[in-house]
């Protein structure tokens, strides 16, 4: 069974009335978001849980079921409503957004629920300083909507209504890891020395690197351990400009091909969102795919099918920005709640072995 957090069921009637101000938050700041994004002439979308494909980045597992009607099919919960929306992209609607319920598997912690709620918006023809921007106002909205003037998690705090200061992922790595990543980054004909060179400076700062750690996987590693418990104490963080390699789904910066329109969103140390100038070349956003599907392989021994659909709209879909938030996360540092079982209404329910 799933393990729980809690210490009496989530129904137990003095536990849900000791959680019912946090899931009453919850309620106004999902108000407040759909009216935000109305106000701005979004449409709200409400794109399908069942699809082909969970998604296609080697570290996000999907939860598959079976359709059984006469040509029975294997399908996936979404892991991200991102494939559909891109495909209304490409049918013509150029500010969407969607508030709902994703899945992903093997992910259960204080940060991590296998179903949650994701808030994911698009604008075509628009830069990805513009979705920056919209993380900046939501970050405001949301504290109001809660009644709080900082946000809280684990003694740490960030005001949601300063400026969120833009750190390119090269500084930051330079900054609290003292690795001059630009150097490190794999290009054609040198993978492994780069690897080896990047082991080397991750082990210097006390990270702990194993034999069979891909390039990726050191980057990871620096990341989550000497980065990311940085970012966003005091205000928040939008870390931008990651490696391309670290972006499947972001097309190459302009100004440097070897760097993506990729952002991350950080408060109090917790990652909130993930942003992206959208790559819209079909043929390399299949190459991508099929790197991380066979990486997935390596690892997991599973990979599941791409989206042909997804591919074939691609094509047409104009050039367009986007970013997905993780809207249980801003409820947790909004409420100042510790864990996101705590503001979820109904938390899945189990007992550890």
């Amino acid at each position: 069974m799933i393990p729980s957090p809690f210490p009496s069921p989530f129904w137990a009637r003095q536990f849900h009335a000791d959680r019912r101000p946090l899931l009453l938050a919850r309620n106004a700041m999902r108000d407040a978001v759909r009216r935000f994004f109305s106000h701005d002439g979004f449409c709200e979308v409400d794109p399908a849980v069942l699809q082909v494909s969970p998604g296609n980045e080697a570290h996000i597992a999907g939860f598959a079921t079976c359709w059984t009607g006469a040509s029975p099919q294997q399908l996936y919960l979404h892991s991200s409503p991102e494939f559909a929306c891109k495909k209304l992209l490409a049918a013509g609607e150029e500010r969407l957004f969607t508030l709902g319920h994703v899945f992903r598997n093997r992910e259960r912690g204080a940060l991590h629920h296998p179903e949650f709620t994701m808030l994911e918006w698009y604008r075509a023809n628009a830069t990805y300083e513009a979705v920056m921007d919209d993380c900046a106002a939501l970050l405001a909205l949301a504290a109001r909507a809660a009644g709080t003037r900082q946000l809280h998690w684990r003694g740490q705090v960030a005001d949601p209504y300063a400026e969120p200061e833009r750190l390119s992922v090269a500084q930051a790595f330079q900054r609290y890891a003292g690795i001059g990543l630009m150097a490190l980054l794999p290009e054609a004909g040198d993978a492994a020395d780069q690897r080896r060179l990047f082991a080397a400076a991750a082990s210097a700062c006390a990270v702990r690197v194993t034999a069979d750690d891909t390039w990726s996987d050191i980057f990871s590693k620096v990341l989550s351990q000497c980065v990311e418990p940085h970012l966003g104490l005091g205000r928040a963080t939008l870390l931008v400009d990651y490696p391309v390699v670290e972006a499947a789904l972001a097309r190459p910066k302009a100004d440097d091909p070897r760097l993506a329109e990729r952002f991350e969103l950080y408060a109090c140390g917790v990652e909130l969102a993930n942003g992206f100038g959208e790559l819209t070349d079909a043929v390399e956003q299949r190459r991508r795919f099929e790197l991380e599907m066979a990486e997935a392989q390596r690892i997991y021994g599973t990979s599941p099918p791409l989206d042909e659909d997804f591919l074939d709209a691609l094509a047409h879909m104009p050039q367009a920005s986007g970013c997905a938030l993780g809207f249980d996360r801003l409820v947790m540092l909004a409420t100042g709640a510790s864990r996101i079982d705590d503001v979820l209404w109904t938390p899945v329910s189990g007992s550890a072995a």
